[in-house]
């Protein structure tokens, strides 16, 4: 098994920097999160928790996985590992986008494989970043064999959506950044799919004493059932989240990360994710995908609880009098024609 560590995360951070947009992180206003009554470990008692987002949604791409494809790529260059071929992933989501953007931005070939069923827009957008898209079968199965084949016979460098080291660790600088906009950081919020994103920011996290409350969704919830077997399990998915949370599986890279100290997984209804996407479009207008407003949910929802244990598994998250707290907006490759829908019937 590959553990990650901090090392590889401040490699990665040196390796991208200048290369993607920094995160911007922005208050929630006062009194919005309701607070636990609990007490607080420091001077903070009698304060409010004080909660910002961080605007992860403003990556290229349109999301996190810029990081870890730039982290990708650049280090293969360095290492000299980076075939004349260029690179290649079955993916039509975030993370082929992210892998054609930075194969671009590094003037590699990017070849992508999609089931012939896949949204034109999807596709329009992976040649917009100048990736050779080969439409495949009608099950990302058959594209992702097809992906291998390609692989085997002609020595492209593979990536993957979130199962690489080097994936997670481009993932993890995201924390860095936000710990230096946000001093004395408590805790961070992420949302939890393949485990990609969830392992390089709880790795961070951990080496500077900040809570990671790791949030899925309560039917598309790979990590949770991992953290309850206590193995890598198979789960069956179906949410309004899972376009992007929507693996089947955790990476043992990730269950890892999450039995460390300082990590909590929580699970949200579909019902409280729409909620949370719906108010950032109300309030902020802002839209992202359900995937970014399932870490949201995890504060907004009404049957919040507070951490008991390391790995504790628990509905929703409360925070604590005092408490800083920064939730994590992953992504924004959504629809948004729903919410002004919803919009106007309010």
């Amino acid at each position: 098994m590959q553990i990650l560590t901090y090392g590889d995360i401040k490699a990665a951070a040196d390796r991208i920097a200048g290369r993607v947009r920094p995160v911007t992180v922005t208050p929630v206003d006062p009194g919005a999160i309701r607070t636990a009554d609990r007490d607080s470990p420091d001077d903070r008692a009698e304060e409010p928790c004080q909660v910002w987002l961080a605007l992860e949604f403003m990556q290229h791409t349109g999301s996190f996985k810029a990081r870890g494809a730039q982290n990708f790529i650049q280090a293969h260059r360095e290492a000299g590992t980076l075939p004349e071929v260029g690179v290649t992933i079955a993916s039509g989501g975030n993370a082929g986008l992210a892998c054609a953007w930075a194969a671009q931005q590094q003037g590699v070939r990017a070849t992508v494989f999609l089931p012939a069923n896949a949204p034109a827009v999807k596709v329009a957008k992976l040649r917009g970043y100048g990736a050779d898209v080969r439409l495949i079968g009608s099950e990302y199965a058959e594209a992702l064999a097809a992906c291998e084949e390609f692989t085997n016979t002609t020595g492209a460098l593979a990536s993957h959506a979130y199962d690489h080291p080097l994936i997670a660790a481009g993932a993890g600088t995201l924390l860095e950044e936000i710990r230096h906009r946000i001093p004395d950081l408590d805790t961070v919020v992420v949302a939890v799919g393949g485990g990609g994103l969830f392992a390089g920011v709880a790795t961070a996290a951990q080496h500077h004493g900040i809570r990671t409350v790791a949030v899925e969704p309560e039917n598309c919830r790979a990590l949770n059932a991992a953290l309850q077997s206590g193995a890598v399990v198979d789960v069956a998915v179906e949410s309004v989240a899972a376009d992007s949370l929507g693996a089947r599986r955790t990476s043992a890279m990730a269950l890892h990360a999450a039995r460390q100290d300082g990590v909590q997984s929580v699970l949200v209804a579909d019902s409280e994710i729409v909620r949370a996407r719906q108010a950032l479009w109300d309030h902020r207008k802002v839209a992202v995908e359900h995937g970014a407003a399932t870490a949201l949910a995890a504060l907004t929802s009404p049957d919040g609880h507070t951490p008991d244990g390391p790995t504790a598994s628990d509905r929703g998250y409360r925070p604590g009098k005092g408490e800083k707290v920064c939730v994590v907006l992953c992504g924004a490759n959504t629809d948004p024609s729903d919410l002004a829908t919803r919009s106007e019937s309010h």
